[in-house]
């Protein structure tokens, strides 16, 4: 799966907890969840856990921690699927 098809998933994945629609359409790789996205810390594990069901992935904690914006989501997406 290329890096834009990866991407396009993860838009869709934050869609619905996105308080900052025009920010969603810009959404590039340095876009950050919270301070961009105004997607609240709550609403990030949705995000998280709703990325582990697209992705067929399991995502430790430590993973989690690191997914503040799309480039590290992406990063962690990629290393989680290449393990598999």
């Amino acid at each position: 799966m290329s890096r834009e098809e990866n991407i396009a998933k993860l838009k869709e994945i934050v869609k619905p907890y996105v308080k900052d629609a025009p920010a969603l359409e810009n959404l590039t790789e340095d876009t950050d969840f919270i301070n961009d996205l105004n997607i609240n810390s709550a609403n990030l594990v949705d995000v998280i856990l709703d990325v582990e069901e697209v992705f067929d992935i399991e995502i430790d904690n430590e993973s989690m921690e690191k997914m503040r914006d799309v480039k590290s989501a992406l990063a962690v997406i990629e290393g989680k699927l290449a393990e598999n």
